[in-house]
């Protein structure tokens, strides 16, 4: 079955069922940050819900554009040796393999991959093999884009191939939210299912992350990829951020953490929503967000309990832990400089804070590098 995509809205038939008025200032948003989805996703849609997740997901909202923010928000530029190889921390680097995706997340952390007249490249996989050759602390290798199952199968043979021959042998990870959004191309192309197959073994697994929102997205026929990935022998583990208005209730995140822990996908990562250009009008504030994901996981299975609440702030990857009445606590689970790592971090609680620059009471003595984005 050939999904059928739409790089405008004007493409779509939304025109059929929304007011004109709202086609049209979509239309607006477009021409900044572009719109892409296909034809199955759109379908997901429950036009009789003002407050359908799917749309807010991938529909051009006005908020956008009153939205200020860093088209680089965590600054993987800076943090990039190559065009398109980000390498933060010694045991990982990511590959930009694709500047495709299945669809364009209205809060993608990534826009400038997809706006302006020049965008940055993606990597060129041979000078980044090349590259990686001589990171001998090197234990993961993170395929990103865009998205790199929208590539041919032939060309993600080639790219897994050449890191397959590392000398470090790091493990392979694959972020993708094509079992979202085109799970029929999974189903239908054994191409690509063969490559993941061929790449994968007992002893050297690759590691699917998928990108499941809201359990609106979990329908028959993406269980049926993600059992057809999983036929692969590729593990697959689910990251998602919390999300204003889409998955930002217990009860919801607690359904989507659930649902996929049945499935085989147990959660990975819950991200705070990054501060990127346009996005605001979909972040929750930190303490808010924290008590969601603590409170679902109460009411989940253990493997929910895994789940780490992360910001991936320019300065490392941050874990918000927990909170007392008087003081929020971070850890650093990942650090740009080593010396940080797995340092704690203590504030005083603001409710409104949404990035780690709104916390400005420091009672630690570690101060963080900070990029002041608004």
């Amino acid at each position: 079955m050939s999904t059928k995509y739409y790089n405008s809205v004007h493409e779509t038939s939304l025109s059929d069922v929304l007011d004109p008025d709202q086609v049209l200032k979509m239309e607006d948003v477009e021409r900044v940050y572009p719109f892409r989805s296909n034809e199955y996703y759109l379908s997901l849609i429950n036009h009789n819900n003002p407050n359908d997740p799917i749309k807010r997901i991938i529909l051009p909202d006005p908020c956008e554009l009153a939205n200020p923010g860093s088209l680089d928000p965590s600054g993987e530029e800076e943090y990039s040796p190559l065009p398109g190889v980000q390498h933060k921390y010694p045991q990982t680097a990511m590959l930009l393999v694709s500047n495709t995706c299945g669809g364009i997340c209205r809060f993608c952390f990534r826009k400038r991959l997809f706006t302006g007249e020049n965008p940055p490249p993606i990597c060129d996989t041979k000078k980044a093999v090349d590259y990686l050759q001589t990171q001998k602390d090197l234990t993961d290798v993170l395929l990103s884009g865009g998205d790199p199952l929208m590539l041919g199968a032939s060309k993600l043979d080639q790219i897994l191939s050449m890191i397959r021959e590392l000398p470090t042998k790091p493990i392979i990870r694959i972020g993708t939210k094509i079992p979202a959004y085109d799970p029929h191309r999974l189903t239908d192309d054994s191409d690509l299912r063969d490559v993941l197959a061929k790449h994968t073994s007992p002893e050297e697994k690759i590691y699917l992350i998928s990108h499941f929102n809201h359990p609106q997205e979990i329908t028959s026929s993406s269980k049926a990829a993600i059992s057809a990935l999983k036929n692969t022998g590729a593990e697959l583990t689910n990251q998602t951020p919390i999300l204003q208005g889409i998955n930002n209730e217990p009860d919801i995140m607690a359904s989507l953490f659930n649902i996929l822990s049945k499935l085989g996908v147990p959660p990975y990562y819950v991200f705070q929503c990054r501060p990127t250009s346009g996005n605001r009008h979909l972040t929750v504030p930190i303490e808010q967000a924290m008590h969601v994901i603590h409170e679902a996981q109460s009411c989940c299975s253990g493997l929910t309990k895994r789940a780490r609440y992360i910001m991936s702030h320019k300065s490392g990857k941050i874990e918000i832990v927990g909170k007392t009445s008087k003081h929020i606590f971070m850890k650093y689970h990942q650090a740009a400089s080593l010396s940080d790592l797995n340092s704690m971090l203590v504030f005083k609680p603001n409710s409104r804070a949404r990035w780690l620059e709104d916390y400005q009471h420091r009672l630690t003595d570690m101060v963080p590098k900070m990029t002041w984005l608004f």
